[in-house]
């Protein structure tokens, strides 16, 4: 245990969130996400039992997000729903960012096979248990100034 760390921030997740650098993306998926097949030789560390709400909130207690960046948060669109739509476990999300001055309009709603082909360019993938469909992610990493 660290102080000041969540505790639900392993030392494998702490170390690939640490080495990642400003620009690169971090997805955090539900449960059911192929994140093994997408992960093409990346990291995929597991939280098993963790909502995609909790996960979330403990990445981006670690990092800010790009500020560089348009759209430095992004979540699975659900399938023939309006962009408007999101479901219970995305909206936990988006109300997380909000918190942290995100706005709507910096949350990009990205298309089911879209937000895959997005996920293999991330630098690490973020498993955790989140049981609900469309319960995935996207964060890119900002600078840090020390």
């Amino acid at each position: 245990m660290l102080k000041g760390i969540d505790p639900i921030l392993s030392p494998e997740l702490l170390m690939h969130l640490s080495a990642m650098g400003h620009g690169e993306w971090v997805a955090v998926v539900d449960a059911n996400f192929t994140a093994n097949y997408l992960a093409h030789g990346k990291p995929v560390v597991q939280l098993p039992g963790i909502s995609l709400e909790r996960a979330s909130k403990a990445v981006l207690s670690v990092f800010p997000l790009d500020e560089h960046v348009k759209q430095p948060a992004a979540y699975m669109k659900v399938c023939d729903m309006p962009e408007s739509h999101r479901t219970d476990a995305q909206n936990a999300v988006v109300k997380l960012l909000a918190k942290e001055g995100v706005k709507l309009k910096q949350v990009e709603p990205v298309e089911r096979f879209a937000f895959y082909d997005k996920v293999k360019t991330a630098s690490l993938i973020v498993q955790c248990g989140e049981g609900t469909a469309y319960g995935n992610a996207m964060f890119c990493k900002g600078v840090i100034l020390v």
